[in-house]
């Protein structure tokens, strides 16, 4: 059975916070001004981004499960439909608010919808496209003759500056704190959002669907080490010790084990190669695609820094996609992880830009074990 994208809907908490204010929003750990965040920001080229963070109080006035909720409530892919008539929701995100029980659960619960088939992905950038890849098959299969899947992030209740402030001064750095510079270059990278599709086994009577022609998701964990991660220390030799390996909660807190982190070094060396050089030429392989026959490239790159590497990559292997045909909003909307791909084709979806015929291909790479997945949609 075919499968279309009815509808998509992203939701961006507050008012966008710019570089100047950055800061401010997040708080200087230790009251110590970053020494790193002006030279990432200048790297990534992000200028606005969004942060469920009341700027009077300092707190979070949303959780993962309302951002969701929002975006999902922002849906209408036809006239008289409600959240109550989801008959499967697929909820994906790095990180949940709670451990227990799932993502898609508490989503559910803050909708307020009756019973439906509910599933939690979990990952980080690729969380989104795993439900977004269960929800499809959920309707291809006919399991359900509708179903919605989400991308969210909370990225901001992990680099606010009280996430931090436990940690103890540096004795060899009187004025710095201790804060590594994993964790330090993800809290100007990373920002909030949410985003839904809403897919059915019918396209719109009135106006363009977005048909889903095939999905790739693939994985390089067996061959790579740990990149990007939270809840364990990576060693030297490439193994991660995880929170639930240690004697004490206290043990993982002194010793930053919570705290977001990325191997910058492992990631300029091997990202581009394996999700672009190895990646896309599977995918080329497999699905026989030509560069000239894609009308729109929809990208989500953390930063602005490999925007030029990514190209001369598909370059490499003979799949050039001329810059004419990118369509990224990261640096208005921020690097939102397994959100930004939705956030990207929602303002693409409603941009008044698309034509019958026209193909979008989707690239998602994720850092966390090196994983990346291709989409390819056929507007109709």
């Amino acid at each position: 059975m075919e499968v279309y994208i009815n509808d998509i809907a992203a939701f961006l908490p507050n008012e966008p916070v710019t570089n100047d204010e950055i800061e401010k929003v997040l708080g200087a750990v230790h009251n110590i001004p970053s020494r790193i965040k002006n030279r990432v920001l200048k790297i990534n080229g992000i200028e606005k981004r969004y942060y469920s963070i009341d700027r009077k109080t300092g707190e979070l006035n949303y959780t993962n499960a309302r951002l969701t909720a929002e975006a999902i409530r922002r849906l209408k892919p036809y006239d008289g439909f409600s959240v109550n008539d989801i008959q499967c929701l697929c909820c994906g995100t790095s990180i949940a608010d709670i451990i227990l029980p799932g993502h898609g659960l508490m989503v559910q619960g803050e909708l307020g919808i009756p019973s439906c088939e509910v599933i939690t992905t979990a990952g980080i950038c690729l969380s989104g496209i795993t439900a977004f890849k269960t929800a499809y098959a959920n309707i291809a299969l006919g399991i359900s003759a509708n179903a919605v899947s989400t991308g969210s992030e909370l990225a901001s209740s992990l680099i606010r500056s009280n996430f931090f402030e436990h940690l103890q001064g540096d004795p060899d750095f009187k004025n710095h704190p201790v804060l590594n510079f994993e964790s330090d270059f993800l809290r100007w990278m990373l920002s909030d959002a949410a985003g839904a599709i809403f897919m059915s086994g019918k396209k719109n009577q009135k106006g363009k669907s977005l048909r889903v022609d095939w999905i790739e998701n693939i994985s390089y964990a067996g061959q790579m080490e740990v990149c990007m991660y939270a809840g364990a220390h990576k060693k030297e030799d490439g193994t991660v010790i995880g929170w639930r390996q240690l004697n004490s909660l206290k043990e993982a807190l002194t010793n930053n084990y919570f705290a977001l982190k990325q191997d910058v070094e492992l990631l300029g060396e091997e990202g581009i190669k394996v999700m672009v050089n190895q990646g896309l030429s599977l995918v080329i392989e497999r699905r026989k695609i030509k560069a000239d026959e894609i009308d729109w490239y929809l990208p989500h790159y953390s930063s602005e820094f490999f925007r030029d590497k990514v190209y001369k990559a598909m370059e490499e292997i003979g799949f050039q996609i001329p810059y004419e045909k990118w369509f990224t909003n990261l640096a208005y909307k921020g690097n939102t992880g397994s959100a930004s791909i939705y956030v990207i084709m929602e303002e693409l979806f409603h941009s008044g830009k698309l034509k019958e015929g026209q193909k979008l291909l989707c690239f998602v790479p994720e850092s966390g074990r090196f994983s990346v997945a291709y989409v390819l949609l056929t507007v109709v």
